[in-house]
Formats: structure tokens, C-alpha cells, sequence
């Protein structure tokens, strides 16, 4: 399988968009659930398509898509076949590549979230409770993969990963399917959230022939110029940079449900420090909207 991405048909550096989540809030939407914004893959499409658009119009060249929370089990789980599950998979990929087609060069990254999104308990910020055996990662990652792939993004964007021995086993898996792809992950300062170093982390992913920047999302912006420059001098490969906005994820359920707490510190001003140092795509994470990318294009012109 072949993707245009291979042969980087944007100059560096290249926006990517914001928090989809955010987004679907500030439309009206309410995303709880272990779903979350996978669940308009099922009950409302056209809302996903419309906040890829409107990122495009902000000055992202980069739609990233609504797959993050969707697993196969995660949907059946949730009351879906197995068939409607992969559809709906397969289903995020189509809607972003629909809206990239409405101007040229455009790109669409399939978002491939972490074991920690299908527990919908905050892993992804705090690192697993226990080790999780490689070969459950293996089971939960491969099939979506193959899912998300058929559908022929632009690029897998292998994000918000906790741990190092899951960036091992999806490195094992990307060579396997053959599309370029970035691997992010949720970092601490220098550490993983699971606290490993992240430079062995960032090394993991140095000699894979498909992955063609490494980096970090969803972290603290102020770590940022730091990080991307670890992953530059620890892979020698293109960086992706997409921090979140600075505030920290408070886990909860029911009534303490998660939710967001503290002070933006995300600012479009720190993206040409970042891109000297090394990083070729750069963005925002949760609760960095269209707004802020917007900001950030103006910037990086």
C-alpha cells in the first residue's frame, strides 16, 4: 500500500489541527461515555466531518481522524455488531478523507490511540496500573490497524502512547502494514507517563522504515522545546509536537466525571522555537481549538 505522505507533499513545517473533543463541545455536544468522540461516528457523522472542515479553514493542513477511542471492542461493547464496529472504524477515515478532498493538499492522519483510550480511565496520563502483557497490545492494536489502513489515509498517527512497551509492539505492527506514520507520546518533562526515560522511548521507533516523524501530544507545553529536542537528537527523524493546553485531566466517573482543570498555557508564539529545534509538525491537543490553530498558521505561515 502506497500513501502520499511517503514523499512529504507539504513543506515543513506543517500544522496540524486541534482537540476534536473541544470542538465537538463548543458545538453543543456531550461526550461522555467510554465512547467519547467516537460515539458521533455511530450517531451523528456529518458533526465530525464539520469540525475537520473547520479546522482545514483555521490553516491546518492536517485532519486527524475520529478513531482515537474506537476499538472493535470498545463499539461492540457499546451495543454495536462486530461488523458495524469495524464500519464505523473504517467510517472515520472516509469522512476526514471527504472533506481533504474539497481542496488540494490536504493530508489525513488515522488516529490510532493507546491501550489507555479503550479504558476510559485516564491511562493515557498517568501510565498503566500493571504491565500489560504485549500480546493483549498486539490483539487490541492489530485488527484496528488493518481497519483504519484499508481505508488508505495519508498517515497513521500512532498517538498519546503512556509506555514504552506499547510504542515497541506498534513499531513491530507499522512495518507490518507499510503506511508512514508518526509516533507520539504522552510525556512527563523527560519521562514517559509510565516513567520510563523517554529517550528509550523515542529510540524505539528510530530504526522503523514507517515512521516518519516521532514525538509527543497531549503534555504540558511548557515541557515542549525540550522534548522535541530529545526526540531530534535521539531519532535523527522529522518531530511532531501537538501539546495540549496546558491545563491537567482530572479522572472521575459518574457525576465526578473527567474533565479539565487549571490555565491555558498553549501559545502559537512557542511553535518557531519548536521548529528550529527540530519539529516539522506541530499542532495542539485537547482543548486547543480552532481558535488557537488558527493562531498558530498565522505563525507558522
Amino acid at each position: 500500500m502506497t500513501s502520499s505522505a511517503a514523499a512529504h507533499p507539504l513543506i515543513p513545517p506543517i500544522v496540524l489541527d486541534g482537540g476534536l473533543s473541544n470542538a465537538l463541545e463548543g458545538r453543543g455536544h456531550t461526550l461522555g461515555g467510554d465512547l467519547w468522540t467516537a460515539r458521533l461516528l455511530r450517531d451523528d457523522p456529518e458533526e465530525i466531518a464539520a469540525v475537520h472542515r473547520t479546522y482545514f479553514e483555521a490553516g491546518a493542513r492536517v485532519a486527524t481522524t475520529a478513531s482515537y477511542q474506537a476499538s472493535v471492542p470498545g463499539l461492540v461493547a457499546a451495543g454495536s455488531s462486530r461488523s458495524e464496529a469495524e464500519r464505523l472504524i473504517r467510517l472515520s477515515v472516509r469522512l476526514a478523507k471527504e472533506v481533504a478532498s474539497e481542496e488540494s493538499g490536504r493530508l489525513v492522519a488515522a488516529s490510532v490511540g493507546p491501550y489507555a483510550a479503550t479504558l476510559a480511565d485516564g491511562s493515557e496520563y498517568t501510565g498503566y496500573a500493571g504491565r500489560v502483557p504485549r500480546q493483549v497490545l498486539r490483539e487490541f492494536h492489530a485488527p484496528r490497524l488493518e481497519l483504519l489502513a484499508a481505508e488508505d489515509p495519508d498517515l497513521l498517527a500512532v498517538e498519546t502512547l503512556p509506555d514504552a512497551d506499547e510504542a515497541e509492539v506498534l513499531v513491530e505492527l507499522l512495518d507490518r502494514i507499510g503506511l508512514p506514520a508518526w509516533i507520539s507520546l504522552s510525556a512527563d518533562a523527560d519521562r514517559t507517563r509510565a516513567g520510563q526515560p523517554l529517550a528509550e522511548a523515542f529510540a524505539i521507533a528510530a530504526g522503523c522504515r514507517t515512521v516518519m516523524a516521532v514525538g509527543a501530544n497531549c503534555f504540558d507545553p511548557a515541557d515542549a522545546l525540550e522534548v522535541v529536542r530529545l526526540a531530534a537528537a535521539t531519532t535523527g527523524k522529522p518531530v511532531v509536537c501537538y501539546p495540549n493546553s496546558g491545563q491537567g485531566w482530572q479522572s472521575g466517573v459518574g457525576e465526578e466525571a473527567g474533565h479539565w482543570t487549571g490555565d491555558q498555557s498553549w501559545s502559537p508564539s512557542a511553535a518557531p522555537a519548536w521548529i528550529e529545534a527540530g519539529a516539522a509538525y506541530v499542532g495542539g491537543c485537547c482543548q486547543v481549538g480552532p481558535d488557537e490553530i488558527k493562531a498558530l498558521a498565522a505563525v507558522v505561515g
